[in-house]
Formats: structure tokens, sequence, C-alpha cells
């Protein structure tokens, strides 16, 4: 999932302006050698790269990306695993999703104060670190509310053909890990509150784009009732993989 909006905070503000001061980079310039004093003419210099920055990213380095999330920490946990519902929890995100955002509320095709501030003075590489480092991080599993699980269930897993609503597991996995490659996040141990409050939005008409991949969600949310959102919520919060499931008790 991703970062729900919120009111700009001084506090925000001030991280803001750390990762600006913390990250930003001194462009390296090439230097020409100078032409001989007697030559007639010069030749003409080649042309650099159409982008040296990005010729030049790698794949994000976990090591690094953990430095540079420390303003992260505020909000979204040192860990990627936030402490306040509102907002998502950032652990086990894949390098691929967690850069496609960033780059999506630098440019503004995703609109945030606070991930705006926060993403703006990113380099690609930045972005490919802190992917790196929330990649390699456990999200903990949450807690379901047992009322609301069966309808969850259902919804994640066979979704409702009659309203034409898929199966929320075609794109994000049987057990909610996400699909890297496509870009689909990981939604199992995410609060309930922030996947709530974001389907509630998609729901209402709000997009993080307007391409193909931006519309999908809205387009699912749609058809979903304010009961259905409720229990995919909370069913999503407590969907963790089975190795993470707490041993059962023993027989007497």
């Amino acid at each position: 999932m991703s970062f729900r909006s919120a009111g700009f905070r001084p506090a925000a503000f001030g991280s803001a302006l750390a990762l600006a001061l913390a990250l930003s980079t001194t462009a390296v310039m090439a230097q020409e050698a100078p032409a001989p004093v007697a030559a007639a003419s010069a030749a003409a210099p080649a042309a650099a790269p159409a982008s040296v920055a990005e010729a030049a990213v790698k794949p994000g380095d976990a090591a690094a990306g953990q430095a540079k999330a420390a303003v992260c920490g505020a909000c979204h946990g040192m860990d990627g695993n936030s402490a306040d519902a509102q907002y998502p929890k950032l652990a086990g995100q894949s390098e691929q999703y967690i850069v496609r955002q960033l780059t999506d509320f630098k440019s503004g095709q995703r609109q945030n104060p606070i991930m705006l501030g926060m993403a703006t003075p990113l380099s690609v590489q930045d972005m490919h670190d802190l992917g790196a480092y929330f990649a390699s991080q456990s999200s903990r599993p949450g807690v379901a509310d047992q009322a609301l699980v069966e309808q969850g269930e259902t919804l994640f897993r066979q979704g409702d053909s009659t309203r034409g609503i898929p199966a929320c597991m075609a794109c994000h996995s049987i057990d909610g890990r996400g699909n890297p490659g496509a870009m689909y996040p990981q939604l199992a141990g995410q609060h309930a509150q922030y996947v709530e409050a974001t389907l509630k939005a998609w729901h209402d008409g709000a997009s993080w784009g307007t391409d193909t991949r931006s519309q999908i969600m809205p387009a699912i949310a749609a058809k979903l009732d304010a009961r259905d959102i409720a229990a995919l919520a909370s069913y999503i919060e407590g969907l963790h993989p089975a190795e993470s499931k707490p041993a059962a008790a023993a027989t007497p």
C-alpha cells in the first residue's frame, strides 16, 4: 500500500529539511582538457549522456538506505513498522514499489504535502537505497477482527464475480506478499486503519495517477461497500505467511 495524506506538521517540515540537507549531492561536472593555443580549430566536445544520474543508478544498497531512512522513522518506524496506524508499514515492501511511489510523490503524480517535501531532495539512487533497506525488513503481523474475517477472506481469495470484484490475491499473491515484478504492493500485516482509509479514498474517486496501473484500484474500490472495505482492511491486517503464525497449543 502507500502513504496516506495527513495534515502538515512542523515536525514533519523539520524532518523534510533535515532530509534535504542530508541527501543533497553535488553534481559531477566533466572537465574539458584545454585546447592547444596554436590549434586552428577545436573539435566539438562529445555530447554528455542524456542523464548521468540515471546512468549511474545501481541496485539499492540496504546499508546505505538504513542511514538515509533515519528521517522516515518518525512516521513509518525505524524498521518500517509504523506504530501509528495512520501511516503505512513499509517493512517488506519491494524496492521497485517504493521507488515508484517516491518517484510519484516527487513529481506530484501522487499528492501528499508531507511526502512531497520528503521525496523532493531524493535522487533516484537514494530511492533505490531506501527501497532496498525497507525490503530487507520484516513486517510484523497484526490481528484481524474475528467478526469480519469470513467476509474479508472471501473477498481477498475469491472476490465477487456477481459485482465484478476480482480476488485481491490475484495481484497481491495468496499470502499477501505482493508481486515485486509487477510492482503490486505487499498487503499482509498492513494497518487496517490505513487500508480502510485508502480504499475509501479510491472508492470516492481519488487516484494516484492517470496511467493504466494507477486506475486499477479506484475502479475496483468503487464496487466495494463500506462493510466490504472494513472486512478487507481487517482481514489484511491479520494476514501473514504460515511461518509467522504462532504454534498451535498442544492438545492435553
